[in-house]
């Protein structure tokens, strides 16, 4: 019986998991010649051309600033949301999830509406009698439109590990002496290290694949890793280079993750010690 129930699942993940990633490391490791397809590392090789290289690290450089600043603006709205004393957290809680029911695209194309040069943006500068500022199509365009869709996914998992903290454990450090900085750095920092890491890990991984922003808010100005993967598949058809890419970006999210849930270990380690 339990083999009957877990069948579907098993048949789901062979057909939209398994035969995709085979069908990419096929094309990967695979070029095209008059004979049939042979093994290359030719598609791996042409990546590491300057061009290439200039573009992941633009990519890499957009996803830690977004991530960084989701960091910044995240972690004090999940501890205002998890404290007691906040009677308005069903409210804040609904104004992060109702525009994620909204299209990411629509979502997306609002941000054009705002910081274009007569937008609502510089139309609210030129009320206030302040100059008029021209952020469409630059990279702090790509940035702000990376942080308002990405930050409820660094806002969420902090605010659940943040409402799980045993708050007799909060109580114990304050009656043991303990400032509030020293109670944050020492007990709510440490035991929300979980949640940090899976609000990154959640923000950094589609900030740096993603291609519709930068394609609208960068006006196609700026090539991302995202944007490369796309034109190989969908304009230039080359599915050999673009799969040794996407090969590549799964190492390399791979790795992160180790990263991260290296560090999680060890500074659980540290607390328990």
């Amino acid at each position: 019986m339990k083999k009957a129930t877990f069948l579907p699942y098993l048949i789901w993940m062979i057909m939209f998991i398994v035969i995709p990633l085979i069908l990419v490391l096929f094309y990967a490791f695979t070029v095209s010649t008059p004979e049939g397809y042979k093994l290359s590392l030719d598609n791996f090789k042409r990546f590491f051309e300057p061009v290439y290289l200039k573009v992941i690290l633009r990519s890499l450089g957009l996803a830690l600033v977004s991530t960084l600043i989701c960091l910044v603006l995240g972690y004090p709205v999940a501890m205002i949301m998890a404290g007691n004393t906040f009677s308005r957290r069903d409210v804040l809680m609904l104004l992060f999830v109702v525009p994620m029911w909204m299209n990411f695209l629509l979502r997306t194309y609002a941000w054009l509406a705002i910081l274009e040069r007569n937008g609502i943006l510089n139309i609210a500068l030129s009320w206030l009698k302040l100059p008029s500022v021209n952020i469409l199509y630059t990279n702090a365009a790509v940035v702000l439109g990376m942080v308002y869709n990405f930050l409820p996914f660094m806002v969420l998992p902090i605010y659940s590990v943040l409402r799980k903290i045993d708050k007799g454990v909060i109580e114990a450090a304050h009656d043991l002496g303990a400032n509030p900085v020293g109670v944050f750095t020492k007990v709510i920092l440490p035991l929300s290290v979980p949640g940090i890491v899976s609000g990154v890990t959640m923000v950094f991984m589609p900030a740096l694949t993603t291609f519709i922003i930068s394609r609208l808010l960068g006006g196609g100005q700026f090539t991302l890793i995202g944007n490369l993967i796309e034109q190989q598949f969908l304009v230039v058809g080359d599915w050999g280079f673009g799969s040794a890419i996407s090969v590549i970006m799964i190492v390399f999210i791979l790795l992160s993750m180790g990263i991260m849930s290296f560090f999680e270990d060890a500074d659980k380690e540290k607390t328990l010690w």
